[in-house]
């Protein structure tokens, strides 16, 4: 399989209410290879959970790596909701239907 270059993914995060905190995880995803930026939102609170989006961008970036980074902190990825690969970062644009 060709090794892509992963320039930017949008993740899905579920984490503990208490712990980890959303410093830890970006700090657990900023030690991984080509990670260059990384921004956690809260999209949802609950009674015991909190929900986040997670978009990280860099060059050269390693899905695996970075899955496992966040899965060590505690936290759980639900999905994979965006993925840019190549040179440069194209945009996502709407299409209207």
């Amino acid at each position: 399989m060709t090794q892509l270059n992963v320039r930017r993914l949008v993740l899905d995060v579920d984490k503990a209410l208490r712990a980890p905190s959303l410093l830890e995880i970006a700090a657990s995803i900023h030690k991984c290879r080509g990670v260059q930026a990384c921004n956690v939102t809260v999209t949802e609170v609950d009674i015991e959970t909190v929900g986040t989006n997670i978009t990280i961008e860099g060059t050269g970036m390693d899905y695996d790596e970075i899955l496992r980074a966040i899965e060590t902190t505690g936290a759980v990825v639900h999905s994979l909701d965006q993925l840019v690969t190549g040179d440069r970062i194209v945009e996502d644009i709407a299409r209207v239907r």
